[in-house]
This record gives structure tokens, C-alpha cells and sequence, in this order.
């Protein structure tokens, strides 16, 4: 009995002399490191964009004089707002998100389900091998797909052309769609992998339940699996948008090889070319803040359209 009393009196007495100990900072040390990240590398770059829009350099005595930095308020977001190809990358990019992260979704999670019914031997493989085009860096790989859409060297264009089918993937009407095919090649696999481990975490009583009472495969999949992974499809929905808007690596590799992409083809093109090839790192800065008030306003507007509908779910 003795015994018994020792060991729930002992945790009781440690407890009590931690309490004592008077230590209220200690969670605090361990969560230090993450803040102080967090305010350097995504509080204080956004404080300094802002900062930075804010001004102008003005030049005096025909440009002998030097340059002067100035307070210019909203100059530059009016200047940003009244330029036209900026406004038409947004434009081109949205059009890019509608049609390009919906077939990316689709295939993710098709692919995702399809593993995860078991039906499927050497998973492990083909999880591989669907994931690896996510390890290949966005520049090595918009250069690969380069490769295959230049007419004058790609296998494709001319065994296409063989048999009568004369492709251009770099015209102006369907460049922005090989840019999204490149995208689409790239980002399947690390979304495929998310809504895999979704599903891995869904109890198998649930599907046996199912099959009992008659339902089949599909009707699993797409009423039970589906509905209960939605979280991670609602991450990597956002993730697909914010990628989006801040499309850049594949366009401007493709730039090099065609005419048919500009220096401002996306917000995020414009952003450098006004940086570096115009020289005004403020217009460049307002154009920055513009571009991620677009990419919260549309998270923001997701993720309340996803409340909503799991509310009237939820309801019914």
C-alpha cells in the first residue's frame, strides 16, 4: 500500500515544484526561433515593399543633378493600376487558374485514389514516379518542355507533323496552355502525395460499412473518401492559386525561345521587368503589394466559399 501511495505522490510532487518553479517564458523560448524567422523573412519584406511603394526617385538638372528619393504617396499604385499590360496579366492568369488547377486537381486526386484502392501493384513505384517531375526545379524543367515544343527540334512537333497534324505550342493562342501543361506536370505529383496521406488517415470500417450495405467503388470514392479528406484538398486548392498568381519560372523561360511571351505576360513578370529592366524598384514594390492583396482577397474568398458549402453539408 505504501508502494501505491509513493508513486502517485511523486509525479504530484514534480508537478507541483515545475508549477512552483516560476518558468512562465519557457514555452516562449521554444516557439522564439519560428517568430523570429517569421517576422525577418515574410513581415519585415512586406513592411519594406510597402515602405518602398511609398516613394520616387526624382532626378534634377536633366538628369546631372542626381537622383532624389521623394515621398509620392499612391503614385504608384495609380500607375500600376492605369498600366495596361499589368492589368492584362492578371486577366491572363486568372483565365490560366480556372481551367489549369481544376484538371491538376482532378488528376491529383484521381491518381491519389486510385492508390489508394490497393488495385494498383507496385504502388510505391508509381507514387515515385508520379512525384519525381515535383523534384525537378521549374527552370530545368520548363527548358525540357522547351525542348519539345520548338518546332524546328522537337520530336513531337515533328512526328505530329507526319502524319498531318501541324502543331505550334508556342503561338499566342496556345503558348499560355503549354505553360500551364508544364505546370500541370510539375505540380501533380506533391498534391497527389497530400491527398494520398489524406486518405491513408480514413478508418477502414468506414468502407466496409459501405460495401455492406452495397455501395460501390465509385460511390465510395467519390461519397465518403472525397468528402472526408476535403481539408487537404481545400490546402492544396489554395496553394494551386497562390502558385498561380505568382507564375513566373515557366514563362520566363519560355521567353527566351519565343516572341510570343513578354516581359509583362504575368503580375509577376511585371514586377521584375519594372524592378530590373525599367529600373524602379517602387513602381516595381507597388505592383508587389497589389499582386498579394489579389492573392489574400482570392484565399480569403475560397476558403468562406468552403465554409459555406461544409455549413449547409453539415445543416443538411
Amino acid at each position: 500500500m505504501s508502494t501505491l501511495v509513493n508513486k502517485d505522490t511523486v509525479p504530484r510532487a514534480s508537478r507541483r515544484r515545475f508549477h512552483a518553479s516560476g518558468r512562465p517564458w519557457v514555452p516562449y523560448v521554444f516557439v522564439a526561433p519560428f517568430v523570429v524567422l517569421f517576422i525577418l523573412f515574410l513581415i519585415a519584406p512586406i513592411g519594406v515593399a510597402i515602405g518602398n511603394s511609398l516613394l520616387a526617385q526624382k532626378t534634377s538638372g536633366l538628369g546631372f543633378g542626381g537622383v532624389e528619393t521623394i515621398f509620392a504617396g499612391f503614385d504608384n499604385y495609380l500607375r500600376a493600376l492605369r498600366d495596361h499590360d499589368f492589368l492584362v496579366g492578371f486577366g491572363r492568369v486568372l483565365l490560366y487558374g480556372v481551367v489549369q488547377i481544376p484538371v491538376m486537381m482532378v488528376i491529383a486526386a484521381a491518381l491519389a485514389l486510385l492508390f489508394d484502392t490497393g488495385l494498383v501493384r507496385g504502388t510505391r513505384f508509381f507514387q515515385f514516379a508520379v512525384f519525381l517531375p515535383y523534384a525537378v526545379p521549374g527552370v530545368i524543367a520548363a527548358l525540357l518542355w522547351g525542348f519539345l515544343y520548338q518546332p524546328s527540334v522537337s520530336p513531337v512537333v515533328q512526328g505530329l507533323a507526319k502524319i498531318g497534324i501541324h502543331a505550334n505550342f508556342l503561338a499566342p493562342g496556345s503558348v499560355l496552355w503549354s505553360i500551364a501543361n508544364v505546370a500541370t506536370w510539375s505540380t501533380v505529383g506533391i498534391n497527389m502525395i497530400i491527398l494520398f496521406a489524406a486518405l491513408q488517415g480514413i478508418p477502414r470500417e468506414i468502407y466496409e460499412a459501405a460495401r455492406i450495405d452495397g455501395a460501390g467503388e465509385v460511390r465510395i470514392a467519390l461519397g465518403i473518401k472525397l468528402p472526408m479528406i476535403a481539408p487537404a484538398v481545400l490546402l492544396t486548392t489554395l496553394s494551386s492559386i497562390i502558385g498561380t498568381l505568382q507564375l513566373f519560372n515557366e514563362p520566363q523561360v519560355l521567353k527566351s525561345i519565343t516572341s510570343t511571351i513578354s516581359s509583362d505576360y504575368t503580375p509577376n513578370m511585371a514586377v521584375y521587368a519594372a524592378t530590373t529592366l525599367d529600373r524602379n524598384p517602387h513602381l516595381g514594390s507597388a505592383m508587389a503589394v497589389l499582386l498579394g492583396l489579389v492573392t489574400l482577397v482570392l484565399s480569403v474568398i475560397v476558403l468562406r466559399i468552403t465554409r459555406r458549402r461544409n455549413g449547409v453539408t453539415d445543416g443538411n
